[in-house]
């Protein structure tokens, strides 16, 4: 495992921190609040899955599916592994991410060169048990390749984040976890869960600023 997790860090496309290693804050295979009240008492568990993969479907960047998993990461953020962003698609502007309580020391950010090394390196992050959740954005990610990644995920004990376009609802997929997003009025989000390890429970409308950043009172745009 630690050889797989080298080798992705030898990437020339890769940017991070430090490597400090404190105390978990949460047990393995344990489910991630969202930060959200009412999307947790929505979700089997309380929240995110903790050893799969969770995809979240929506068709426009910048709506508030960043803001959904801040308060999640933020958490995992604090616990001693990396928490990895592979290939997104803008750049991480870095001082929104503190304001939101990421302890930027633990935060990996990969760009392979091409789409298949992309999936790889989402694999290999997953397997290799230092990281605590893992985001991507796929293009294109068939039933064989999502089954891997879910199987990683279990293997690592680490959080899976898919941001696909809802063209993918109507795909098959072994993820734990299926949410569609779309923007409501203001800042809110209407969320569906799609699929999940439970009954999923009805539609649900979210205001993604309403949760307090643990390092700033107002949070700064995600991208920049």
């Amino acid at each position: 495992m630690e050889q797989a997790i080298d080798q992705l860090l030898e990437q020339p496309g890769i940017w991070r921190a430090s490597a400090r290693h404190p105390s978990p804050v949460h047990p393995a295979g344990a489910h991630v609040p969202s930060g959200f009240s009412a999307l947790d008492s929505a979700l089997p568990g309380g929240g995110f899955p903790g050893s799969a993969l969770t995809e979240i479907l929506h068709d426009e960047h910048g709506i508030g599916e960043l803001r959904l998993v801040m308060p999640a990461l933020a958490r995992l953020s604090r616990g001693g592994r990396w928490i990895a962003m592979i290939a997104p698609p803008f750049v991480p502007y870095a001082p929104a991410l503190a304001a939101q309580g990421i302890d930027l020391s633990r935060l990996l950010i990969i760009h392979p060169a091409d789409s298949p090394q992309a999936l790889w390196s989402v694999e290999q992050a997953l397997r290799s048990g230092t990281c605590a959740a893992v985001l991507a954005w796929p293009s294109r990610c068939d039933d064989r390749s999502l089954r891997r990644l879910q199987l990683a995920a279990e293997s690592g004990d680490s959080m899976g984040l898919l941001f696909r376009s809802q063209a993918a609802a109507s795909e098959r997929s072994p993820a734990a976890l299926r949410l569609t997003l779309d923007e409501s009025s203001g800042q809110r989000l209407d969320i569906r869960i799609l699929k999940c390890r439970g009954i999923p429970a009805g539609p649900i409308e979210l205001d993604t600023w309403s949760t307090t950043p643990v390092r700033a009172q107002q949070p700064l745009p995600l991208e920049g």
